[in-house]
This record gives structure tokens, C-alpha cells and sequence, in this order.
């Protein structure tokens, strides 16, 4: 029955349209679209109306004491206390290995490179690390190679499968070290 009066309301309004004229029913439609949109500016205005009334916030007495920015020298400091310590070099692809291990991966032999830059005092060591195993295990590793250290960054990660079905997989894994031989403190 429902849908019988739908379709009978339908009928009426199409019959209703024509009747009256695309003029007639265009200008209902503007009419239509002012009273709304007079309704909505009408709505807009309470609610500013509204917020204007209400109180504002009163600051509070106790204000943060705001540090003053860092000075060159300053951040300069930061960097070299982050850096590595030269001397532990040896100990941190110690880790490396024993990490691996941890994880369930097979790490042969690594290739190492060393650089210096004398400008800055900053001395570089590049580790390259192919290891065998599970894409989650050398994924763990990366991730726990990078807390371990973080005077390192990851420059590749790179995975390679011989056929789709290997449970194991290659990835090769390339860590730069950035070290000082100084206890803290910049050049």
C-alpha cells in the first residue's frame, strides 16, 4: 500500500511541475534556497552571539618560565655528546653480531670502511652486514641495531628471495657509525 501512494504522490508532483512551468518552479527553488540559507546566517549569528557572552578564560598567575633558544655553541655541544666514542667502535659491531644472533639470523662476515673528516672532527664507520633469515627477524635486528646505537644511521636495508616459497631470505644491511675521539666536546 506503501508503495502504491509513492508512486500516486510522484505522478502528482510530475503533473504539478509541468503545469506550472520551468519559470515558476525555478523561482520556488530560489525562493527555497534564501529562506535556508537566511536560516543558517540566523544560526551563525546566535551561536557568535553566544561565545561573545561567555567569559574568557583568566590567565593563570604561575606562567612557564620559557627557556631561551640555544645558541650555536650550544647546539653544537649536543651534537658531539652524541656521537660515539671512537675507541668503542670495535664493541659496538660486537653487538652487532650478538644481536643478530639474538634474532635468529646468520651473519657471516661483515665489510667495513672507515672515513675522517677533519673539519669537524667527526669520524665515520661504515658497516655492511648480509644477513640470512626471517624478514621479521632482520627487521627486529635493524630496529635494535639503531637503539643499540644511536649515534648511527641506517643508509640501506635491502632484501633479495630466491624463490617465492624460501622461508629465509638475504638482506644486506648498511649502518654508518658517526664517532669522535673525544670525550664530549666538539673540535
Amino acid at each position: 500500500m506503501m508503495a502504491i501512494d509513492l508512486n500516486i504522490l510522484r505522478l502528482r508532483a510530475q503533473l504539478l511541475l509541468r503545469r506550472a512551468g520551468a519559470p515558476t518552479c525555478l523561482a520556488v527553488a530560489v525562493l527555497v534556497l534564501g529562506i535556508a540559507s537566511w536560516a543558517w546566517a540566523w544560526q551563525q549569528r546566535a551561536v557568535a552571539a553566544q561565545l561573545e557572552a561567555r567569559p574568557l578564560p583568566q590567565p593563570s598567575l604561575a606562567v612557564a618560565a620559557v627557556a631561551p633558544p640555544a645558541t650555536a655553541s650550544e647546539n653544537l655541544a649536543r651534537f658531539y655528546a652524541t656521537l660515539g666514542q671512537q675507541r668503542h667502535a670495535e664493541q659496538q659491531v660486537k653487538q652487532l653480531f650478538d644481536l643478530a644472533a639474538k634474532n635468529g639470523l646468520l651473519l657471516a662476515q661483515g665489510e667495513y670502511k672507515s672515513g675522517y673528516d677533519k673539519a669537524s672532527g667527526v669520524a665515520t664507520w661504515q658497516v655492511s652486514l648480509p644477513l640470512k633469515g626471517s624478514y621479521a627477524a632482520v627487521w627486529q635486528f635493524a630496529l635494535q641495531a639503531l637503539r643499540a646505537a644511536p649515534f648511527a644511521s641506517l643508509d640501506e636495508l635491502s632484501f633479495r628471495r630466491e624463490q617465492i616459497a624460501d622461508a629465509e631470505l638475504e638482506a644486506r644491511l648498511r649502518l654508518t657509525f658517526y664517532l669522535t675521539d673525544r670525550a664530549g666536546e666538539g673540535p
